[in-house]
């Protein structure tokens, strides 16, 4: 072994570079050094425990940082545990009415306190029985979309073959289906075309462009007949349920908060929070009538439920630190980030693109409500 204090010796460089006297040098300080730091590990401690307690600590700057964010995390078990408490509180005060998105026409619960949930009874079949007539149709437009155009590819026809065979098993089952006739004429024409039309697309060498849209033209007014009658089929049942449940609760319907799920694509004209709007007055809309906007079309009554109380919950938290009650409905730090994006363009020459200021509190219609031109529904399409 080469010690430091060998390389101080002048006799080793006598047979050696200068070069490989100096590397030699080095390492031999280098091993001092560990040398040192071992001698360092506290005594007791077995080889196999090195891992262990060689592990670097955080820095007091590190801990430091650790201990500030944690007051943010630990945050979220403080409003968890409170949550449980209010959420129970708002349930033994006051009537809850939820309205979540659902396949068969949506679902509506109803809590009334110091007793079960109510669920309301679904909207008739009939409405599911149009919606997935009208489905098909657009899917069919969807699924050979990829392949218009693109000669000797039937990488496609297996699936829509297959999905022919339920076309045909529905057209012939149909007069079976509990719907009056002149809807069950029209759906019968709605599938017969779907079949018409997987037929020819499947025979040709190529799916054109021009049989997509004469198809989708042949189809457009039925589709659209069916979409009038879901809807009435749906707005008229969930109208019965509320006004039923609005003369139940009597008095206390003046307590009510009710609260409707909803996706982006949903949220223009959504049809459980629209029915809802009719039983509440316009100064209750965001504030006892309130749309929840989610990332996905289902949500759960609990998620509802714990939205709510967020909701609700923070709007104390408003009026107690800045005297108001809607502040926390809103981006908190929203107000000064807009007075800083005005800087900040007009520092970097640009425009400024923001919506006129509205109060905390704004009983406007959580949705698009400038009026402009162009259709704005299906009847405004030519």
């Amino acid at each position: 072994m080469i010690h430091a204090k060998t390389c101080r010796r002048a006799g080793l460089s006598a047979g050696l570079s200068s070069g490989l006297s100096a590397l030699l040098c080095s390492l031999a300080l280098g091993c001092a050094t560990l040398g040192s730091a071992a001698a360092q590990t506290p005594p007791g401690i077995p080889a196999y425990m090195d891992v262990i307690v060689g592990a670097t600590v955080p820095d007091a700057a590190q801990v430091a940082r650790q201990n500030v964010l944690a007051l943010n995390t630990g945050m979220f078990d403080l409003y968890g545990d409170a949550s449980r408490l209010v959420q129970a509180s708002i349930l033994a005060q006051h009537p809850v009415i939820l309205g979540l998105f659902s396949g068969t026409g949506g679902r509506f619960i109803l809590y009334r306190p110091g007793k079960p949930p109510l669920d309301a009874p679904p909207v008739p079949e009939v409405y599911q029985l149009l919606k997935s007539v009208g489905h098909s149709v657009m899917a069919l437009g969807v699924v050979v979309g990829p392949h218009i155009g693109k000669t000797n590819d039937t990488s496609w026809q297996p699936q829509v073959l297959a999905y022919r065979a339920r076309l045909q098993a529905a057209l012939d089952s149909l007069n079976a289906t509990s719907m009056p006739e002149e809807w069950r004429a029209n759906n019968r024409e709605l599938i017969a075309a779907n079949i018409a039309f997987v037929d020819k697309v499947t025979a040709a060498d190529v799916v054109s462009f021009a049989d997509v849209q004469a198809f989708a033209a042949s189809q457009k007014d039925r589709l659209k007949l069916n979409i009038r009658w879901a809807a009435d089929t749906q707005v008229t049942h969930w109208m019965g349920v509320l006004a039923d449940w609005k003369q139940q609760l009597g008095p206390d319907w003046a307590k009510v908060y009710a609260a409707s799920n909803t996706i982006y694509v949903a949220r223009q004209n959504n049809v459980l929070y629209s029915v809802l709007a009719q039983f509440f007055a316009p100064d209750d809309i965001n504030s006892r009538l309130i749309l929840i906007e989610t990332v996905s079309f289902t949500s759960t009554p609990q998620d509802m439920l714990d939205s709510l109380t967020r909701i609700i919950a923070d709007r104390t938290v408003g009026e107690t630190f800045f005297g108001s009650r809607y502040l926390m409905d809103y981006e908190l730090m929203g107000g000064d980030a807009r007075d800083s994006i005005v800087a900040q363009t007009k520092a970097r020459g640009m425009t400024t693109h923001l919506p006129p200021k509205v109060p905390f509190g704004s009983h406007q219609w959580p949705a698009l409500v400038t009026p402009g031109p162009g259709p704005a529904s299906l009847a405004d399409l030519p």
